[in-house]
C-alpha cells in the first residue's frame, strides 16, 4: 500500500490510540445555543487545495489496495461517498483494507500549512459566538485538530467528534447517520434542541433537520460549477432549501442577539444573508 513519501506535521501528531474518546476542553454549561461546526468547507476553504489533494490520495489508495484502473477507483470514491457519507465506509463494508491506514495515508499534509485558507479574524468571530462549539466532522481527528491549530482555533471547541468517535461495536459510521448524531450528542451531553449544525453539505443538513436540530448552511467556500456551452444552472449555493433555517456565505453572518435561550426560534433566521 502506498505511504507518505517523507513525515508530515500531521503524521508526527499521530495518536498512540486512534481510537480515542474526546476530551472535553471546558465544563458544559445547561441550556444556550450548542454550535456543531462542520470542518472542512465550513471552517476553512478546503475546495481551494485539500480537497482535490484528499480525492487524487483517496483514487491512489484504492488503486493500489483494490489493484484497479484510475477511473474505476474514481468511480468507487464517488459512488461510496454519495451511498454512506463517507469513502471508508464503503471500503471498510466490502473491501479488505485498513480503515486506519486509509484515514492516515489520505488526510496527510506535509505542506498542510499552506494548503489552509480561511476567514480573516476566525478565532474572534467564534470566540465571540455565544454557547457551547463542537467540531462534528467525517475527516479524522488527527487531521481535523492540525487543522485547526493550523486556523488557530482549536482551544475555541469543546471537543472534536471525528469519525473515529462515530464507531460503535466495530462498525463504522459518519454524517449523516442519525443514530450516529443521537448517541454522540448524547455522550457529549448536547440536549437535541440546543444544537445548530453549521454545514457546506445540504444532504447532511436535510436529514439531521429531522430530529428538530437547528441548520445553517454556509456556501462561501462551496465550489462553482462547470458551466456547459449554452446553459446556465444555478450556482449550488444559491437559494434556501426548506430544511435550512438560514443560509449564510460568512461565519460573521453567525453575529446575532441569539441569547441564552434553548429554543432555535431565538436565532435571527427570517432572512437569508
Amino acid at each position: 500500500m502506498r505511504r507518505p513519501a517523507r513525515p508530515s506535521p500531521v503524521s508526527r501528531s499521530m495518536p498512540s490510540s486512534p481510537i480515542s474518546r474526546p476530551r472535553p476542553r471546558v465544563r458544559p454549561r445547561a441550556g444556550g445555543p450548542v454550535w456543531l461546526f462542520d470542518l472542512d468547507n465550513t471552517l476553512h476553504h478546503a475546495s481551494h487545495s485539500i480537497f482535490p489533494a484528499i480525492n487524487a490520495a483517496m483514487t491512489r489508495y484504492i488503486v493500489d489496495a483494490l489493484r484497479v484502473e484510475t477511473a474505476e477507483a474514481d468511480g468507487l470514491r464517488v459512488g461510496y461517498t454519495r451511498r454512506y457519507g463517507a469513502t471508508l465506509l464503503g471500503l471498510a463494508r466490502h473491501h479488505p483494507i485498513d480503515p486506519q491506514d486509509f484515514l492516515r495515508v489520505v488526510h496527510t499534509f506535509p505542506d498542510l500549512p499552506a494548503m489552509v485558507r480561511a476567514e480573516r479574524g476566525l478565532a474572534r468571530l467564534l470566540a465571540r459566538l455565544p454557547g457551547r462549539k463542537l467540531i462534528l466532522t467525517n475527516a479524522p481527528e488527527t487531521y481535523a485538530r492540525a487543522v485547526l491549530r493550523e486556523l488557530g482555533i482549536e482551544r475555541v471547541f469543546e471537543r472534536v467528534i471525528a469519525i473515529e468517535h462515530m464507531r460503535r461495536r466495530g462498525a463504522w459510521h459518519a454524517k449523516p447517520d442519525l443514530t450516529m448524531l443521537r448517541r454522540v450528542l448524547r455522550d457529549a451531553r448536547v440536549p437535541m434542541q440546543d444544537a445548530i449544525l453549521v454545514e457546506d453539505t445540504r444532504s447532511h443538513l436535510k436529514r439531521y433537520k429531522r430530529l428538530g436540530i437547528g441548520t445553517v448552511w454556509i456556501v462561501g467556500h462551496l465550489p462553482k460549477p462547470i458551466r456547459p456551452a449554452g446553459k446556465n444552472p444555478p450556482f449550488p449555493g444559491s437559494g434556501r432549501p426548506h430544511y435550512v433555517d438560514r443560509r449564510i456565505r460568512s461565519l460573521k453572518s453567525l453575529r446575532t442577539g441569539h441569547d441564552a435561550g434553548r429554543r432555535w426560534s431565538r436565532f435571527e433566521s427570517k432572512t437569508p444573508v
